[in-house]
């Protein structure tokens, strides 16, 4: 048995639960979970479809980037996942989607206003949105430049009471304490980006909810979570 089984069977886990959510078409879509105790994150392999997939497949990575265990090719996306935990210690599982609405702000080149409480429950404010990659880094090294922009437009951001992102011209990138989590707040993220998108075409000159709303419900929320 692996050194890694749980981790694996966890990463597994949420990734199978991203179409149960609808979150994902084709293979547009990867969950990771990490391990910060040993350095080492899981995702999932690329080109495998989801009914072949099993739990031992996963590949284990370290922070550096290095495979550690697993002989597949991991996810396209594994140099932004490895430079997200990188930057953000207190994060544990990170998914991607392309989940059409929040794919819709990301080409848009919009954040996602906080317009109402059910937002406010799992984001403490709009969605940011990260600036237009360069030539350069879309060039050289793709994937870690990603990870690049989103840390850099966290510069001033908390993390851990934001923990989404949308990359300009490309999709929402979400994370959490653990698979399943990252996974409903990847969920959440789509519920509301596509009520945002119904509140601009009913009201375009609706504005965000005010900040002590937000607040109540962003701190109600994580007192309820704690109980």
């Amino acid at each position: 048995m692996s050194a890694y089984s749980e981790l694996k069977e966890e990463c597994y886990a949420a990734n199978l639960l991203l179409p149960d959510y609808k979150l994902v078409e084709l293979a547009f879509g990867n969950v990771s979970v990490s391990d910060s105790r040993h350095g080492v994150f899981a995702i999932r392999p690329s080109n495998i479809d989801d009914d072949l997939l099993r739990p031992d497949q996963m590949i284990v990575i370290d922070f550096e980037g290095r495979i550690v265990h697993g002989s597949l090719h991991p996810s396209a996306d594994v140099a932004t996942h490895q430079r997200l935990f990188q930057a953000f210690p207190d994060i544990r599982s990170i998914v991607h989607t392309h989940s059409r609405n929040a794919a819709a702000f990301a080409q848009a080149g919009k954040p996602i206003p906080c317009f109402g409480t059910t937002h406010a429950d799992y984001f403490r404010g709009e969605i940011p949105i990260t600036r237009p990659m360069t030539l350069e880094e879309i060039e050289n090294a793709y994937d870690r430049e990603v990870g690049n922009v989103i840390v850099e437009r966290f510069k001033d951001l908390n993390p851990n009471e934001i923990s989404a992102v949308l990359v300009h011209g490309h999709g929402p990138f979400v994370w959490g304490p653990n698979g399943a989590k990252a996974v409903e707040k990847a969920f959440v993220l789509e519920v509301i980006a596509e009520m945002a998108i119904k509140t601009l075409t009913i009201n375009p000159g609706a504005t965000p909810i005010p900040q002590p709303l937000l607040d109540k419900h962003y701190t109600q929320t994580r007192r309820d979570s704690l109980t």
